[in-house]
């Protein structure tokens, strides 16, 4: 009359099945995070060099020569201060260079403008690195 089912539960087998799937997607998942964090926090780097490149272009439609395009001169901003993503930016001859902390990776955010600041060329070790666009 009273019959003991026991079918119940999960097998050995059945779990490490589970297991190993959890551990798939897990090596998949974190390099995948890891670089979107980077790309976040470089981010910031990026949008800090923009007030940068706008008055570089301005300087240079106005006719200022490149060599006189350097930070805090001739319409340049002052470098701003540090913070946790960007350690620093520098106008030098027109050439935007911003650097990331430690903590977004240390990379370098390079804009090269042309002659009239209509066209900028990106460089530095975050186009290496797939952090910024090129």
């Amino acid at each position: 009359m009273n019959q003991i089912n026991a079918d119940q539960g999960f097998t050995m087998i059945e779990l490490l099945i589970v297991v190993a799937i959890i551990g798939i997607l897990v090596s998949i998942g974190i390099p995948s995070y890891k670089h979107y964090i980077e790309r976040a926090r470089f981010s910031e780097v990026m949008m800090a060099a923009a007030p940068y490149k706008t008055a570089v272009s301005l300087g240079l439609q106005e006719g200022t020569p490149l060599e006189d395009l350097n930070t805090g001169q001739n319409g340049i901003p002052k470098a701003p201060k540090s913070t946790k993503n960007l350690e620093r930016i520098a106008v030098d001859h027109g050439v935007v260079t911003a650097t990331a902390t430690k903590i977004a990776g240390s990379y370098t955010y390079i804009l090269t403008p042309d002659e009239d600041g209509a066209h900028w060329s990106i460089s530095g070790s975050c186009v290496e690195a797939g952090i910024c666009k090129e």
